[in-house]
């Protein structure tokens, strides 16, 4: 099972080596085919460059310009129209996702056969270290908000680091945001959609250089936008947008329905 990996990336040059370089050493001594897709944001500084000579030293690597507008999420939008693996994750360009969680997500995947993995890091065996106070009440308000509303088990929707099949993905299509609340979109169509999904721990590191692009005050309408299309979509849409099986019929030939 072919492993793509999706990192947008906006500024990030001092972060993209040791990144880059950590991820693709621990996909090698684990022999994870893969690929590294990494999307260019539009940066203003020398993010092209440190990636042109990265393409050099990693054979998996791959670097594109967003062609859109600026935008986290657009970034990750073009990055999926790109890949070609089995399976896709998206990780964080500065590092703050651990390589090591990656690998224990492929073979949860792989193993149990799940359509996504996700990640949480606020379950027995997750962590953060130096997370901003502010951010991480608001994190917990809002996520707790998202578990309560839609009663689903998981408490991390908005954690970027998640590992989905390619069937989920093009499940989940057409994809709205531009910005950071794709990272609440996705899984919320998955699981709305009926997507099988597990949750596992994984660890967060805050950033070690530059200063993140996540910026709260402009994100909450648009997350809150997101909450109330899935919201809707969850309560009025009828089960149109559910995942799609074959099976056959009575007669023996085949249809496709709605999971429930």
């Amino acid at each position: 099972m072919k492993l793509s990996i999706v990192i947008p990336a906006h500024n990030e040059a001092d972060s993209l080596p040791e990144t880059l370089n950590t991820l693709y050493k621990t996909l090698v001594e684990t022999e994870i085919p893969h690929e590294i897709l990494v999307i260019n944001d539009h940066s203003s500084d020398n993010s092209i460059a440190i990636l042109q000579n990265l393409q050099k030293e990693i054979p998996t690597l791959s670097a594109f310009e967003n062609p859109a507008k600026p935008g986290y999420g657009m970034a990750v939008r073009f990055g999926l129209e790109k890949y070609t693996g089995d399976c896709v994750a998206i990780m964080m360009a500065d590092l703050s996702d651990h390589p090591v969680d990656l690998i224990k997500f492929y073979q949860k995947m792989k193993n149990e056969n799940h359509d996504c993995i996700f990640g949480s890091r606020f379950i027995k065996g997750g962590s953060t270290e130096d997370y901003p106070k502010i951010k991480l009440m608001l994190n917990r308000f809002a996520n707790n908000l998202v578990k309560w509303v839609f009663q689903i088990p998981y408490n991390d929707c908005t954690n970027a680091f998640k590992l989905y099949r390619r069937n989920t993905i093009e499940g989940i299509k057409p994809l709205l945001s531009p910005h950071f609340n794709l990272t609440l979109e996705m899984p919320l169509k998955a699981i709305v959609r009926g997507y099988s999904y597990a949750i596992i721990p994984n660890k967060w590191t805050n950033r070690q250089h530059g200063t993140s692009n996540l910026k709260i005050k402009e994100m909450g309408s648009r997350y809150f936008f997101i909450f109330l299309y899935c919201l809707i979509e969850k309560y009025f849409s009828k089960g149109d947008y559910l995942k799609i099986t074959n099976f056959s019929n009575d007669d023996g030939q085949k249809d496709r329905r709605s999971n429930n």
